[in-house]
């Protein structure tokens, strides 16, 4: 344990931080699962009301990528390969149904 002052206080912040960033990164993979999840429904039956789901949870997806970029969370361009890539798997799913 640290007996500097200010070392106790980065210790708690430190701990604060990281609880946040295992919030938001849990977040971020929770989110795409669902995204995939609502592709592959929709790769099965493509159907306009489950391209808007997947418009919808892909939305969802972008948002909390984008937030936590903003708050340091993830470097941009790991946000923006993440972005990247639910692009690609809609572009297979709609080039499949096609």
């Amino acid at each position: 344990m640290a007996n500097i002052k200010s070392a106790k206080k980065r210790i708690l912040i430190s701990e604060r931080n990281r609880q946040r960033n295992r919030t938001y990164k849990s977040t971020v993979r929770t989110l795409i699962k669902k995204y995939l999840k609502a592709i592959d429904v929709y790769s099965a039956e493509p159907t306009p009301e489950s391209l808007a789901e997947v418009h919808q949870a892909m939305s969802t997806a972008y948002s909390k990528i984008d937030k936590a970029v903003k708050c340091n969370v993830f470097h941009p361009n790991n946000g923006a390969r993440k972005k990247a890539r639910l692009v690609r798997a809609l572009k297979r799913a709609t080039s499949a149904a096609s």
